[in-house]
């Protein structure tokens, strides 16, 4: 099985049995990569999308992924799904942010979808008082602190506050951390008070910026989708196809490096790091060579996955978990902070 090798940091962590995280609304594993990378172990990880619980599986083959509601989810379940008394020393998790979300016009602070923010930290609270957690971390879009968001985070803040955690919430830009793309994403880092001596600091911003050219400038051209594609015809990487361009901009000459005319075609430049990978109804980015959109793998590569992960599924499933994903290099930013600030021995 191709898993994906760590990149270990040196880390206060005293062994791997008390390293252990409960990941919540996983995905496809970005954000469970970077705290892998940073010394931790996701034990439990939970999601409702099969394809996604399958490649997080392929990546992570000794942690259970289990697809459950996370309304229907008890520290009971947990248990039993761990075989033992679950007491993980983190929780971490991107609750779905379609809600929050400025591409969605419809969505605001009274879409039904926002409530999964809260059910995020009941469970990670229903643990913390059995066993006190270390650390929590939230992942979501940065409109979460806008109107769209409304009161929920400073509701979350207080209740985190009142049980004994520093909280700490901010937005952190991809690119700023080895990632070859410009995304923005809101963390609530919430550090417990008993472990920490003070609110959790955000990781020192990497010196140079990454280019698309560096990133996937070495690729070969991918294979084309057809209805007829199976295992193994795609010979470079399994990720490495696309849709076939069919639209007459691919050989008008209207696409040049960088367009951004029309939100369906962006074009990306070479020596620039990518836009933000938001990707609807399978309208990836277009290549810089203007003659088609990124493969999968590109798109992974510029959300900062390493080569050798694999995504399960068809093509536009694969889409979404690249689109929905955490950078794994911002993840290890974050989780390599902290294991620096955060005294672990408990």
């Amino acid at each position: 099985m191709n898993t994906i090798s760590p990149k270990l940091a040196k880390s206060s962590l005293p062994s791997e049995s008390q390293a252990n995280l409960l990941s919540l609304f996983c995905g496809s594993g970005g954000l469970d990569l970077g705290f892998h990378q940073a010394g931790f172990v996701t034990s439990l990880a939970y999601d409702k999308r099969k394809d996604s619980l399958a490649s997080w599986s392929r990546s992570f083959p000794r942690g259970k992924a289990i697809e459950q509601d996370i309304f229907s989810l008890s520290v009971e379940n947990l248990d039993s799904h761990f075989g033992n008394e679950f007491a993980p020393v983190g929780v971490i998790g991107g609750p779905p942010c379609q809600g929050f979300s400025l591409a969605n016009r419809y969505g605001g602070q009274h879409d039904p979808r926002n409530q999964l923010v809260h059910r995020f930290f009941d469970i990670a609270l229903s643990l913390h008082k059995r066993k006190p957690l270390s650390f929590i971390v939230m992942e979501n879009v940065p409109a979460l602190a806008g109107s769209r968001g409304g009161d929920i985070l400073a509701l979350e803040k207080e209740r985190l506050k009142k049980n004994g955690f520093f909280v700490t919430i901010t937005t952190l830009d991809a690119v700023n951390y080895d990632v070859p793309q410009n995304r923005k994403r809101l963390f609530l880092v919430a550090l417990n008070k008993n472990f920490s001596r003070s609110e959790w600091i955000a990781p020192q911003k990497s010196s140079e910026f990454k280019t698309v050219r560096l990133a996937i400038g070495d690729l070969p051209e991918p294979t084309f989708y057809n209805r007829t594609l199976k295992d193994g015809d795609i010979p470079f990487h399994p990720n490495h196809w696309c849709m076939t361009p069919k639209s007459p901009k691919f050989g008008s000459g209207e696409l040049v490096e960088g367009f951004v005319g029309k939100r369906s075609f962006k074009t990306l430049s070479w020596d620039k790091p990518s836009y933000t990978a938001s990707y609807g109804n399978r309208e990836v980015h277009i290549h810089p060579s203007c003659t088609r959109r990124l493969s999968v793998l590109e798109a992974m590569i510029l959300q900062g996955f390493p080569r050798e992960t694999v995504l399960q599924g068809s093509l536009s499933s694969q889409v979404k978990q690249v689109s929905e994903a955490v950078p794994p290099p911002l993840a290890y930013a974050v989780a390599k902070s902290i294991v620096s600030q955060v005294d672990f021995r408990r």
